[in-house]
């Protein structure tokens, strides 16, 4: 039996159709598509879109922000759902590629379909088309190759036959997702075919829990038992994997403290007795104390980012060993360690068989209640810093953090704000933190609190964004409204970029041009550039306020409550005012001969903790 369609029409059928099971709990994929239609896919995938409304379309404001809002989907969906995102081929494509490379390097799926121009080539080159003098068989969608876990071009209709469940397979896999992008040339997608309805049947991409090799489950209860000093590294497979709760009781069982990654945090309640906090250039003084002293590193579902581990500086016993829990075989083996290839959650189920007469030595884990107790005294004096006349940022999160609920949803990316939230934000629950820092994505934040609603309409999404990245793509606001998604929007503004500010001063720059200023005499150190951030919010179609206090944002903040849209609050912040780095160390290069001696000092430090650095197969 088969059936004739459009290679566009047999695309959206095929996704219709697509469901992923685990623990016996099964999901429909695929929630619908995002897009922005262009005469590369308005006659194609937008035909299929119109004719068949029972697969939801979303038209978003800027291509980037759709795969970003796709990404937020994914992410707190624990990647058992995904959007597919489409666009006009030239600008539109390539506008999805920053949203890819992020969605990939997070290993979050999403489905990219971009137009692309014609396969027949006999009106080339057509509108918006790069053409190259070398050959003809190359367009701009090209450029998704190196930032695609998967990607195609479809050149006959016929090929989305074995090209879609290659595209689900990765979609699906735990260990391989992340970007999938199928480049349909605008010819292709209105070509009929007559497709086989075995295409079109109901699949269901069962999600298994794979269990790790026996004899190196064996051996990695050896290596815990005999540990004085471990460390669990916590990241976001825990989350995907659905492993927090075992996690929870391994840690209570044996004691092992637990440190977490950006990707990671929330694997732990704050207040879990294990509970060291953020890990890394971004983490706590007790994580990173502990983890210089560590005789035995346990990562699970982490691949060990430069903040994580300090630029290789964070593990300084020279007997360190590393058991790595990971799906991906590629992370497992980071840093020499013991592979145990295996789902977070069976993993650490048979390992709390294996070690269930183990528990960390007693001394040890007076230190860990130290650390503790240290910790949150040190976030309760930033939280109430009462710094003025202008907050401090570590002000403004504790505002956030007492008003957000215990299943609220926070999300934020790029600039300085993560790392004090990594550090300062007490999470209550698995999934309530959401945090872009695997390709540090400036313009994440309101997009990707968008997907998180639409994932999640019954929890409430809190959007923390400085004034340099909403500046760069606030636009989706208008989505939110158009789509009846109610985000609560908090906009810090410190006059331009705080955190490369901080960065420029540390490498002896001065915070060269990181200030929103005027050009004076040639420099940018003329007055600042006001930006009336309410007023652009409310054009966008928010309610919007302004908030000088901690009390009138912590009040701004629960009047949200009754609005029926989209509401934002902006505060002014002291750049100034830092929450401290504690007990780490990140690697940025800074130039070997100035003329600056702010440099050449900056030089010399750089070159102290170069030192540090260990070097790891």
């Amino acid at each position: 039996m088969t059936r004739r369609l459009t290679m566009a029409q047999a695309t959206i059928e095929f996704l219709k159709q697509q469901y992923v099971e685990r623990d016996g709990q099964r999901h429909r994929f695929f929630g619908g598509c995002f897009g922005i239609f262009g005469h590369g896919n308005v006659a194609g995938l937008g035909q299929a879109l119109h004719q068949d409304k029972s697969f939801p379309y979303f038209l978003c404001r800027n291509e980037q922000a759709m795969v970003h809002t796709a990404a937020g989907y994914a992410k707190v969906s624990n990647r058992l759902r995904a959007l597919a995102c489409t666009t006009s081929i030239g600008p539109g494509a390539t506008n999805m590629v920053t949203g890819a490379a992020a969605a990939t390097v997070n290993r979050l799926p999403v489905l990219l379909l971009p137009g692309d121009i014609f396969a027949r080539r006999n009106v080339a080159p057509v509108l918006q088309q790069v053409e190259s003098p070398q050959t003809q068989d190359v367009s701009v969608n090209d450029s998704f190759r190196p930032v695609s876990r998967y990607w195609d071009r479809i050149q006959r209709p016929e090929q989305i036959v074995s090209a879609l469940p290659e595209a689900m397979r990765v979609l699906t896999s735990p260990a391989e997702t992340g970007a999938v992008t199928l480049g349909m040339p605008q010819d292709v997608q209105a070509e009929a075919f007559d497709y086989p309805e075995a295409l079109f049947r109901e699949r269901v991409w069962q999600i298994s829990r794979q269990r790790g090799d026996a004899k190196l489950m064996d051996e990695a209860a050896r290596w815990i038992r005999a540990a004085r000093a471990p460390l669990i590294i916590a990241g976001g497979g825990v989350l995907y994997s659905d492993a927090c709760a075992t996690l929870a009781d391994f840690a209570a069982t044996t004691g092992i403290p637990v440190a977490e990654t950006q990707s990671g945090k929330g694997a732990l309640r704050f207040d879990h007795g294990q509970a060291l906090g953020a890990m890394g250039v971004s983490g706590t003084p007790g994580a990173n104390i502990l983890a210089r002293e560590a005789d035995l590193v346990i990562g699970v579902g982490t691949r060990y980012t430069d903040f994580t581990s300090a630029s290789k500086t964070a593990f300084q016993n020279p007997e360190v060993r590393f058991l790595n829990i990971n799906v991906a075989e590629f992370d497992a083996f980071k840093h020499a360690a013991l592979p145990l290839v295996a789902d977070a959650k069976s993993a650490l189920e048979e390992l709390a068989i294996l070690v269930s007469d183990y528990g960390v030595p007693s001394g040890y884990a007076a230190r860990i209640r130290e650390y503790r107790e240290f910790w949150e005294q040190e976030v309760d004096r930033i939280y109430g810093l009462g710094h003025s006349p202008l907050l401090s940022q570590g002000e403004v999160i504790g505002a956030v953090n007492e008003v957000a609920g215990e299943r609220d949803v926070v999300v934020c990316a790029a600039g300085s704000m993560p790392g004090d939230m990594h550090k300062l934000w007490r999470t209550k629950s698995p999934n309530t933190y959401h945090m872009e820092y695997g390709y540090s994505t400036m313009g994440y934040e309101v997009a990707a609190g968008l997907g998180i609603k639409m994932a999640e309409p019954d929890r409430q999404v809190y959007v923390m964004v400085g004034d340099g990245s909403y500046l760069m793509m606030a636009q989706e606001i208008a989505t939110s409204i158009q789509e009846g998604e109610q985000l609560r929007i908090v906009v810090v503004d410190n006059h331009g970029f705080a955190s490369i500010g901080s960065l420029s001063e540390a490498c002896g720059n001065e915070g060269f041009g990181t200030h929103y200023r005027v050009r004076n005499n040639g420099d940018l150190s003329g007055q600042l550039v006001g930006v009336d951030f309410v007023e652009n919010a409310r054009s966008l179609g928010a309610v919007a306020c302004r908030a000088n206090t901690t009390a009138e944002l912590k009040d701004a903040l629960r009047a949200m409550e009754g609005h029926d849209r989209t509401s934002v609050v902006v505060v002014q912040t002291d750049r100034n005012v830092r929450v401290p780095a504690y007990e780490s160390w990140w690697d940025v290069p800074i130039a070997e001969v100035s003329e600056v001696s702010a440099v050449s000092d900056a030089r010399d430090q750089w070159l102290a903790g170069r030192n540090k650095e260990r070097d790891y197969l």
